[in-house]
């Protein structure tokens, strides 16, 4: 994880969604066990406090569960419900965005999966063709 916090959200928050993406690319899966509070306030220099409010945070999403004694570890198919809340997401905030910038460009598919091939250069427009 980053040691580095930003001044635009709570602490707790971006711990939270540091877990989240550590989740969502495969760095912790279904059954492994969180870092102890103490030792992710330690080595972040963060209080307890503030650790326990962004893993209850992800208690609270289903994502993680507490078992007494042992630990927090990673509920099985939090990555897939991870994925379907990212998705939708994306899908009804960034893709209207999106969309309306293809249309406005006129781009068409084609375009689309070309610049994709060639990772993202220029495809010509229609009326280089």
């Amino acid at each position: 994880m980053d040691r580095e916090w930003n001044d635009n959200q709570p602490i707790y928050r971006q711990l939270r969604d540091r877990v989240v993406a550590m989740i969502l690319d495969g760095v912790l899966n279904e059954g492994d066990p969180l870092p102890s509070v103490r030792m992710v306030a330690a080595e972040y220099r963060v209080n307890p406090i503030t650790v326990l409010k962004g893993y209850q945070q992800l208690v609270d999403e289903q994502l993680i569960e507490k078992k007494r004694g042992r630990g927090m570890f990673i509920n099985a198919g939090a990555r897939a419900l991870l994925l379907q809340g990212e998705r939708q997401r994306f899908l009804t905030e960034q893709w209207p965005q999106i969309s309306a910038t293809i249309h406005r460009l006129g781009l068409t598919a084609q375009d689309l999966l070309e610049a994709s091939d060639t990772g993202g250069a220029s495809p010509k427009t229609r009326e280089e063709r």
